[in-house]
């Protein structure tokens, strides 16, 4: 949700929202949401909140499990045809769910349909956070180098004690959301590098960077076939840069003139 109102503010053309849960009290230490929303189903929350910021973005809303059987198969189809532009993909898919299953069933849609994403998330313990680009094929996957309790196989809900909810702070997931949205502004503008991995430490003030190549051993065949077509690709385009590689540094400003005044220096 914060990062929706960012873009929003932002004046991103399209916003196309899924979730399932209701806005609750207990949401009220975070952000975004009031408790007169509470009850609502967050989706239409957001995009109540969202069009009075800036009523010329267009949300599109859906409120059911990305996870469920019943709800893939269309949840697929928005992301290959829910753009401003109709029958287009979506530019860029960003992930900012609380739990493993949700971020699984993301990265098999965008393996799937070989669609760039970020992938976002607070600890539990809500001083650190972190970000990742993946782009199928390109870079590593969710899967590629899962956490321990995906790798383990063991089902994150018998981790969960009943009554007890994750600490959250409102700063952490700040931190988290502006990394989050500069890397899409980024993304989706051309300017500057976006970061393959990014981490945040709000205990040292600590941002520990890396970038992430898919696992040849992926345990996804989805990413395992984009890899052998993202290799088959370079083979054949040898002159080509790499899709991470930071541009040439210059100081021309691009878009000279414009009526805001603005220029951007890359």
């Amino acid at each position: 949700s914060v990062t929706a109102e960012m873009l929003t503010r932002c004046g991103i053309g399209k916003l196309v929202l899924f979730d399932y849960d209701s806005v609750e009290l207990a949401n009220m230490n975070r952000l975004f949401f009031t408790p007169q929303q509470a009850g609502q189903s967050k989706v239409d929350a957001a995009r109540a909140t969202l069009s009075s910021i800036n009523p010329d973005v267009e949300v599109e809303t859906h409120n059911y499990n990305i996870t469920s059987t019943v709800h893939f198969s269309h949840f697929l189809s928005r992301i290959r045809e829910g753009h401003l532009e109709p029958g287009r993909a979506v530019d860029l898919l960003l992930c900012c769910v609380d739990n493993y299953e949700a971020r699984m069933a993301v990265n098999q849609a965008c393996c799937e349909l070989t669609q760039p994403w970020i992938e976002s998330g607070v600890s539990e313990d809500a001083v650190s956070g972190h970000i990742q680009f993946v782009h199928p094929g390109r870079t590593a996957c969710f899967a590629c180098a899962p956490p321990l309790v995906v790798a383990s196989g063991i089902d994150e809900r018998t981790l969960k004690r009943e009554g007890v909810c994750a600490a959250s702070l409102p700063t952490t997931m700040g931190v988290v959301a502006g990394l989050l949205v500069q890397n899409a502004l980024k993304y989706l503008l051309g300017f500057g590098q976006v970061s393959g991995f990014l981490g945040y430490s709000s205990l040292k003030d600590y941002f520990p960077s890396m970038e992430l190549k898919p696992n040849p051993s992926c345990t996804n065949q989805q990413c395992r076939q984009r890899q052998v077509e993202h290799q088959a690709y370079l083979e054949a385009h040898p002159a080509c840069p790499s899709p991470q590689q930071e541009p040439a540094s210059s100081q021309e400003a691009l878009h000279e003139s414009n009526e805001w005044g603005i220029s951007v220096v890359a």
